[in-house]
């Protein structure tokens, strides 16, 4: 079996430019076409920026949107994942990735957990997903879509995975912070995120992608720090910090199944117990006796 070449796009997208980033994809997009990608990765918000505030309803498009379809229509032999402003045809807000395949929109993810701390202000302008599903892709491989603090949650990459995914994305636009905190590794961020990284990919036994941003925007560094994960948990391609750049890793289909053979988690994984417990959990907060059927 061919192995799988994917391309992590680390690149710095101009804030509200959105012609101006969706060219730049195009572009890249030739590139890493040229390079033999078969798979091609955009971080979170690439066609916008990250810090739009009152831009968002400006730069936001329908997934039936003419430029969004025309940058759909090269990706005929080559699978595309991008991040984007949707608006919903109620008018709401979303931070989406779409999985671009054919010529057309395959699959929207809808970003389901908000950032909201810190820095973080996401709920002020969009509304929240209320899906993680696994998609199935021209590659031949079921792939699990997600974005950024969608990671930062356990329920995740479990969910993805027990729904058949293979390969986890997670496109991100996660400032630098905590340098104080890296231990020798240059950032806290990169630290904490590498960790969990090697979690997800150990735990559901899965390929796991991360492609993050670089650049500056109103003073906040992103600091890029893109990797591929094997199902082993180790690292197969890591991207530098803050360095814009495609950066290619080839993934070997036969070990995800030999380590699932192995060491079969998702196999002995119980969602009947886990969805009693949550169950019993969402009543116990909602002050509502336990089912006792």
């Amino acid at each position: 079996m061919e192995p799988l070449r994917i391309a992590l796009v680390q690149m710095a997208p101009r804030l509200g430019l959105t012609d101006e980033n969706l060219e730049r994809h195009r572009a890249l997009l030739d590139v890493a076409r040229a390079d033999g990608a078969d798979l091609v990765i955009f971080p979170e918000l690439g066609l916008t920026g990250y810090l739009l505030q009152d831009l968002n309803a400006e730069v936001a498009m329908r997934v039936d949107d003419p430029r969004l379809m025309a940058l759909a229509s090269e990706s005929h032999g080559i699978s595309t994942v991008i991040g984007f402003v949707e608006e919903s045809v109620d008018h709401r807000l979303f931070i989406s990735a779409a999985l671009l395949e054919e010529g057309a929109v395959r699959h929207v993810h809808r970003k389901v957990f908000l950032a909201n701390y810190g820095l973080f202000d996401e709920r002020r302008f969009f509304a929240a997903g209320n899906v993680l599903r696994a998609v199935d892709s021209r590659l031949g491989i079921s792939l699990g879509i997600c974005i950024c603090e969608d990671f930062w949650h356990l329920a995740t990459p479990a969910l993805l995975a027990l729904d058949g995914a293979q390969l986890l994305i997670n496109i991100s636009s996660s400032p630098g912070r905590d340098v104080a905190a890296a231990h020798g590794s240059g950032l806290g961020t990169a630290s904490s995120w590498r960790g969990l990284l090697r979690t997800y990919a150990q735990l559901t036994t899965s390929y796991v992608v991360f492609v993050n941003r670089v650049g500056v925007e109103e003073s906040i560094t992103f600091w890029g720090g893109s990797e591929v994960i094997d199902p082993t948990g180790t690292s197969i391609c890591s991207a530098p910090l803050h360095d814009e750049g495609i950066f290619m890793a080839d993934i070997d289909r036969l070990a995800l199944r030999r380590e699932r053979i192995g060491i079969p988690l998702l196999r002995d994984e119980r969602p009947d117990v886990v969805l009693r417990q949550f169950e019993r959990i969402v009543r116990s907060r909602a002050g509502l006796p336990e089912d006792e059927s």
